[in-house]
């Protein structure tokens, strides 16, 4: 028998001895069991079902687990679809609130060539081109806004999970391997791509990823509570420890003066490493409820981050360290995520509003303005800007990407 060969039997194995324990726990219905032996292989389904979702979001959800390796039949996932569909129902969103207001938008939206793939992040290339991380699908995706046509390249490590994306001064594309422990570099041009395994087996999951000015790659590590420096010139990796254990570095964002700024996710501070020496400064948010999940840079350095868990909008200014926060239109439940600044306006996605709306607030007047994005956006997990001041979306669970086009 192979190795391979062996290793799988003893997963089913392994997997169908505990299955008794998991099955407990899951209601009864046609498709229990396979919930128990699929849905439940790598995590507990309970922990993971959240909000739950429409019986579209299961279908999409579902293709999803077939795309990460999951092995399902065809009549497999025409049972458990139905069965996830009527026991974890979408429940507890925030009915969106659209505030009017002057501004005209418009968006175009396309999606993904691999249906489940989840397109996680967006990146507006220089080239006018749209990014996408096709994070269960292994893949990134480039739409060409002009023609309509999306190219997908995969990726060398099998289910490396492509999570961040960000684009070099050469037109090279990095992405994070959420799940295969890498940062890794496409050349567009060639389909070639590069990978620079972690250093520390500890980093098992790569998150967010930035350039600063001078070309260093910076990047998250959440569960790790790692902030990675990556120089591209030598592959030399540096891991950085924040001061707040649990503290899950997520969002990132550079200021004028090469400082990297990172919002917390896992407690209510935002850190700062001096590029210079790497220490690194945490800000403490004044609310210990508070879950900034993004983060946003405006011309004048200060810092703008989405409050994920309260639903506010938030702005720190690191020089005098005052916080001030605005409740986002759609309320404590929306859950604002993906955020960016445009000419220092800000612009996010309410990601747990039905539908996801896109958000501008002018810090100026400080109003508000919302849309609905059309066909519910689900879910708006990071945003982009492209070369001309317009606003991009990757939206997970409806597989597509969004463009939209501001008023010049």
């Amino acid at each position: 028998m192979s190795r391979k060969s062996l290793v799988s039997s003893m997963a089913a194995a392994l997997l169908g001895a505990a299955l008794p324990g998991w099955s407990q726990n899951l209601p009864e219905g046609k498709g229990k069991e396979i919930a128990a032996a699929k849905c439940m292989s790598c995590h507990a389904l309970e922990a993971r079902v959240g909000n739950g979702y429409t019986p579209e979001g299961w279908a999409t959800a579902v293709r999803m687990m077939t795309n990460h390796g999951v092995p399902l039949s065809k009549e497999e996932v025409a049972t458990l679809t139905p069965y996830l569909a009527k026991n974890y129902p979408e429940k507890n969103k925030a009915a969106a609130v659209v505030v009017p207001g002057p501004l005209k938008v418009s968006m175009k939206i396309w999606k993904a060539s691999t249906p489940g793939s989840r397109p996680h992040d967006p990146l507006a290339a220089r080239d006018g081109s749209l990014w996408y991380t096709g994070q269960m699908a292994n893949v990134l995706g480039r739409v060409d806004p002009k023609t309509g046509k999306i190219k997908e390249y995969p990726l060398k490590t099998a289910h490396s999970g492509p999570h961040g994306l960000m684009e070099d001064k050469d037109g090279n594309i990095w992405y994070t391997g959420n799940t295969g422990a890498l940062i890794g570099k496409l050349d567009p041009k060639t389909g070639a791509v590069t990978e620079y395994p972690m250093p520390d087996p500890q980093a098992k999951d790569p998150h967010t990823l930035i350039f600063d000015q001078a070309g260093i790659l910076w990047f998250t590590v959440q569960n790790a509570n790692r902030i990675g420096r990556l120089d591209p010139k030598s592959g030399e990796i540096k891991l950085l420890t924040p001061p707040t254990p649990k503290s899950r570095p997520y969002g990132m964002a550079v200021n004028s003066k090469g400082t990297v700024f990172v919002v917390q996710f896992g407690v209510n501070s935002v850190a700062a490493v001096d590029p210079a020496t790497l220490a690194i400064r945490e800000y403490k948010l004044p609310d210990p409820g508070a879950r900034p999940r993004r983060i946003a840079i405006t011309s004048d350095d200060v810092v703008w981050y989405s409050d994920y868990a309260r639903g506010y909008l938030g702005r720190l200014d690191p020089a005098t360290g005052k916080v001030s926060e605005w409740p986002s239109p759609s309320g404590p439940k929306s859950a604002p995520y993906g955020i960016s600044a445009i000419h220092d306006v800000l612009w996010y996605s309410e990601s747990e509003a039905r539908p996801n709306t896109v958000v501008r607030f002018d810090p100026k007047t400080e109003k508000f303005q919302s849309w609905a994005i059309p066909g519910g956006g689900n879910i708006v997990r990071n945003t982009s800007v492209t070369p001309d001041s317009n606003f991009v979306l990757a939206n997970s669970l409806v597989n597509t990407v969004t463009l939209v086009t501001l008023p010049k």
